[in-house]
């Protein structure tokens, strides 16, 4: 029996075009052996729904650095729960304020992870969440 991959999807939404960080990340989820789908730069959270159900993801990763998360994440994680996909996590990275992060998380957001998080932690904590035994708990 094959274990299945783990699919993360990794967006940039909203209008910040720095994206080195989102490729630092799909390229570390792809080497610790997980399918990894980048949807490029300027992604809308409608786009992201959408790419996330036809990928059939796990997992959303998403990089933002413009300061937009708080109107972005929630539109999100609605659009998600329309789609029925509540079993997705969704993690999101990037310049956000500690005072943000309570209200991100009551949005549905699984973990905010801030600059220099080690790459190896976000690994660890999506396979973790994935893990069987997480699952049913």
């Amino acid at each position: 029996m094959t274990d299945k991959k783990i699919r993360v999807l990794i967006a940039k939404p909203g209008l910040d075009g720095h994206d080195r960080g989102a490729k630092i990340i799909a390229r570390a989820l792809r080497d610790a052996g997980m399918e990894v789908i980048y949807t490029g730069l300027r992604q809308t959270p409608e786009m992201i729904a959408s790419a996330a159900a036809q990928e059939d993801v796990d997992v959303i990763g998403l990089s933002i650095l413009s300061g937009a998360h708080n109107a972005l994440c929630p539109r999100l994680m609605e659009l998600l729960r329309e789609k029925g996909m509540t079993d997705v996590i969704v993690l999101i990275g990037g310049i956000i304020p500690e005072a943000d992060i309570p209200d991100l998380k009551k949005a549905g957001i699984a973990e905010v992870f801030l600059p220099g998080t080690s790459t190896q932690d976000i690994v660890e904590f999506i396979r973790k969440r994935l893990a069987p035994s997480a699952q049913k708990a």
